[in-house]
């Protein structure tokens, strides 16, 4: 059984045959003595051990062994490269002797943020190695991502979250696709890229670093357990939210507006990814400003990845259902109905509140006439959750010297058969008693008809010299004219207009003789 020994290397113990220890010793004497020259040596040599160490850890941890023996060690200086095959292959000048290098290994790089010449975290730096891409050009995109909806700023943040920072020299090396061996630990400290400058903003951090550090740890904190909080805050509303939605605590939301544009069969699929595409967000900053503020340790990049995996999730569908109910929004149509009133001199111009119930409605609410029996159930002129104001008056002058009453039903479908249909979907009343015309201040949709735009448009014609009283519920219907304008003294309530050759106008602005 051959003797081991318990070595310190790279700040890591390894467990090594003695053989193996005695080869390992001259190597590494070898590699102390051909480097002794450089002014960097120590740091050279430092990186090298580290690397070493790493390479015997995953030949352990692979070969699942617990002792380094002498087979392992060729290994390493096979891959290390020996000094001897380093010094015969030696330029004169360093700097030709890296470029060449460079240009004839090619490994596979690895992602990695770098901190060295980050402006921010060094996601632009670290992606713009991997791709093999002039930074500048990546930090360019960035920028210009900042504009589409703030994308570019979700995308940064999740990208800083998820790719680690290179910190050992073996994983900067990797980050830039340079070889781990003695060459490429020799050649690192000649590269430009090392010795670029940090940059202002980056500099400007590590300033705001040193400060947070210090007095600004509190205050840093402080701000980071605000953030938290908020979005803490967010995420349960959007939970009680979705609750809310799913018809837990009131099953009659989806007819509300703007929720009453949603098909049925997709509004829960839709609500759970809205939820995900808003929730995940919020998960990933909570997460971020506990890790800036509170741990120094990274995010598990697992974790990171499955949210990401969750949030693409939630997107998918969330784009492929406002797409089809925007579909849906394609066409127009509309159909005219007009109505013969009975000429008067002076009209009487209100708002019937009224609300209309089909025979549908009166079972679901329970409406017994027995109990209403004189007494009116009616609409709230402010209540737009069903659906936005869609009523419309316009008073205009007849050539005919009859008085009527156009209605535009309008709405919106996927095609033209389909929009008609939701026009003939809509119930609008209005009632004239004598010279009382009363409208209603609401649009009614047939049963399981979604909102698709539906609106009604009227148009009431009278002849010149007809008098008008409009009350003032009315009057924020009325289309022309501006209502307010019109605020002389009148009755309690209403004001007076009558029709001149040049449309309606306020009556003590147009006299117009009365009639016998």
């Amino acid at each position: 059984m051959k003797k081991t020994l318990n070595i310190n290397i790279g700040n890591s113990i390894i467990h090594i045959e003695e053989d193996a220890y005695e080869m390992l010793t001259v190597y590494l004497n070898e590699v102390k003595q051909h480097f002794a020259k450089n002014a960097d040596d120590f740091e050279i040599i430092t990186d090298i051990e580290n690397r070493i160490a790493e390479m015997f850890g995953e030949m352990l941890s692979e070969q699942q062994k617990q002792v380094v023996g002498i087979f392992d060690v060729q290994s390493v200086i096979r891959q290390m490269g020996s000094v001897k095959d380093f010094e015969s292959s030696e330029e004169e000048n360093p700097a030709e002797d890296y470029r060449t290098q460079s240009q004839a290994f090619n490994p596979v790089k690895k992602l990695y943020r770098d901190t060295d010449q980050a402006m921010i975290a060094g996601v632009c730096a670290g992606l713009g190695h991997y791709v093999d891409v002039d930074i500048r050009w990546i930090r360019l995109i960035t920028f210009f991502t900042l504009f589409i909806g703030g994308a570019g700023v979700l995308a940064y943040i999740i990208l800083w979250i998820m790719i680690p920072k290179a910190e050992t020299k073996t994983e900067k090396m990797n980050m830039r696709g340079q070889e781990t061996t003695l060459r490429g630990f020799a050649n690192i400290h000649l590269d430009p890229l090392v010795q670029q400058s940090k940059g202002f903003l980056a500099e400007f951090f590590d300033v705001v670093g040193s400060f947070v550090k210090g007095t600004g740890k509190v205050i840093f904190k402080t701000i980071a357990l605000l953030i938290i909080a908020a979005a803490s805050f967010g995420l349960i509303s959007l939970f009680i939210t979705l609750i809310a939605l799913m018809g837990i605590w009131d099953a009659d939301v989806a007819n509300y507006f703007p929720f009453n544009i949603i098909n049925q069969e997709y509004f829960n699929p839709l609500a759970v990814s809205a939820f995900l595409v808003g929730a995940i967000p919020l998960i990933a900053l909570i997460l971020f400003s506990v890790r800036v503020a509170f741990s120094s340790r990274d995010i598990n990049k697992t974790l990171s990845f499955v949210l990401l995996i969750i949030w693409l999730a939630g997107m998918a569908p969330l784009i492929f259902y406002i797409t089809k109910i925007s579909s849906e929004f394609k066409e127009g149509a509309e159909f005219s109905q007009v109505t013969e009133l009975k000429l008067y001199q002076t009209y009487t111009l209100t708002m019937d509140r009224t609300r209309f119930f089909s025979r549908e409605d009166s079972l679901r609410y329970s409406i017994d006439a027995e109990n209403y029996r004189g007494r009116k159930i009616l609409t709230d002129i402010d209540d737009e959750f069903k659906a936005p104001r869609n009523v419309r008056l316009w008073i205009e002058k007849s050539e005919s010297g009859k008085i009527s009453l156009s209605q535009n039903f309008k709405s919106r479908g996927r095609n033209f058969q389909t929009a008609l249909k939701n026009a003939q979907n809509i119930h609008y009343d209005f009632l004239q008693t004598d010279s009382l015309i009363n409208f209603n201040p609401m649009v009614q949709l047939n049963k399981d008809t979604r909102w698709r735009g539906q609106e009604v448009e009227l148009t009431m014609k009278v002849p010149v010299g007809t008098f008008l009283n409009i009350s003032e519920e009315l009057g924020r219907y009325l289309n022309g004219p501006n209502y307010w304008d019109c605020g002389h003294e009148s009755h309690q309530g209403f004001t007076e207009w009558v029709m001149t050759e040049d449309g309606v106008k306020c009556r003590h602005e147009a006299p117009v003789k009365d009639a016998d």
